[in-house]
């Protein structure tokens, strides 16, 4: 009999920074370092969670260690789970936040590439190279209903093999 396959996931913390104002959200192209998993997209900003942190204390220290902001505010807006993401059977289990008040200006770039100011549109218009699953996630950050979504998307060979979130 074989063992179970065990869920172990890396987790992370994702935050896009939005101003509500101009209606853009900060951004990094992650151009910089070419041993990047991500290089060439655009992202928004986070990382993987430090032992002894809550998922909130690792967002603000991700976007203060990233864009220099220091957050006043910081809203879950779900959860998802990417089996396979890393491409060698690496899972990750991700908290996804919107923050709206912050202090602070961006530096014009940080380690992974340069900051950018992007019209919330482009998301969705498909003008910016990003993770194709990225899409369907960011729609529900948006939406308006403020419930927290839940969501599973296995990534094969690089892409998403499928997607399903619900709401509590």
């Amino acid at each position: 009999m074989s063992s179970p396959i065990r869920f172990r996931p890396i987790v992370g913390v994702l935050v896009y920074v939005w101003n509500q104002i101009d209606d853009t959200v900060l951004m990094v192209h992650r151009i910089a370092r070419h041993d990047d998993g991500h290089l060439g997209k655009y992202n928004g900003l986070g990382g993987k969670m430090e032992v002894g942190e809550d998922v909130a204390s690792a967002a603000r220290r991700e976007i203060r260690e990233e864009s220099g902001l220091e957050l006043h505010d910081l809203t879950l807006r779900g959860t998802i789970s990417w089996p396979g993401f890393d491409g060698v059977g690496g899972d990750w289990l991700g908290f996804i936040f919107i923050a709206t008040r912050w202090s602070g200006t961006p530096p014009e770039a940080n380690e992974e590439g340069p900051l950018h100011w992007i019209d919330r549109s482009r998301l969705f218009d498909g003008s910016l190279p990003m993770w194709d699953g990225d899409r369907h996630f960011l729609a529900l950050l948006f939406d308006g209903d403020q419930r927290v979504f839940h969501g599973v998307m296995p990534y094969v060979d690089g892409a998403p093999n499928g997607w399903e979130w619900s709401r509590l």
